[in-house]
């Protein structure tokens, strides 16, 4: 589905990312881990269309979307989970939902509503409240959420877990697992390598804006390089 081929960025002179090569194949779920200042935002926001690349292409489908606009590409279906969650404080939770399906008929919007009401059980009771006033856990659901309204045929979440305390971390998995066993297709950036590696069908580790390794999440997890680096043993 998506294949991405010598991709480089910069901020300005600065490069971020040097010669990335990876692919998602439709319905997998790829993770990417990597330490902070590894280029794994910088990389889902070249993706996503946010951020210009300066060589390299992307692909999706088999179409070259190198250039791009970031609307163009949710309109193919790319949709972006920001890290920090981004929702919109001063409107409601149900606004912010909305939001996320505008490009959707409106009875398509009322049904993928409903199906992240019941994914997101707290959002329903909390559909009137300012989506300023939510902990930082219901934040993360709502972003979520609002991603899923725009109907996304590949799902790039970046650092769902940030910030989360341990119980909230595990909700937050057992989502991305559901969705994967819906067969969403998802590309995961997180620095919780473990969790990340142990849901993934294939991986790749960033550093300093290079992919240095690659592999299925299960041979990744037991990789002594990602042991030591990533996992604390």
């Amino acid at each position: 589905m998506l294949e991405v081929e010598g991709l480089a960025c910069r901020y300005g002179r600065i490069p971020a990312l040097k010669g990335i090569d990876l692919r998602v194949a439709q319905g997998e779920l790829v993770s990417l881990v990597g330490a902070n200042g590894a280029g794994k935002t910088t990389l889902l926001r070249a993706l996503s269309g946010v951020l210009p690349t300066w060589a390299g292409q992307v692909r999706f489908e088999g179409a070259d979307i190198t250039a791009l606009a970031p609307e163009r590409r949710v309109r193919l279906g790319i949709v972006q989970v920001p890290e920090g969650r981004q929702v919109f404080g001063p409107l409601t939770v149900e606004d912010n939902l909305r939001l996320g399906g505008y490009l959707r008929r409106r009875a398509e919007a009322g049904r993928a509503l409903e199906r992240v009401y019941a994914m997101f059980p707290v959002l329903r009771g909390k559909r009137s409240e300012p989506a300023g006033t939510l902990s930082g856990g219901q934040q993360q659901m709502l972003a979520i959420g609002r991603g899923l309204m725009a109907a996304p045929r590949l799902l790039l979440l970046d650092e769902p877990s940030m910030g989360l305390a341990p119980r909230l971390v595990e909700e937050i998995f057992a989502c991305v697992r559901s969705l994967k066993a819906e067969a969403t297709t998802i590309f995961l950036v997180d620095q919780n390598a473990r969790a990340a590696l142990a849901i993934a069908d294939r991986a790749y580790v960033l550093e300093t804006g290079r992919v240095v390794l690659e592999g299925s999440g299960h041979d990744l997890l037991s990789n002594d390089q990602v042991r030591e680096a990533y996992l604390g043993l």
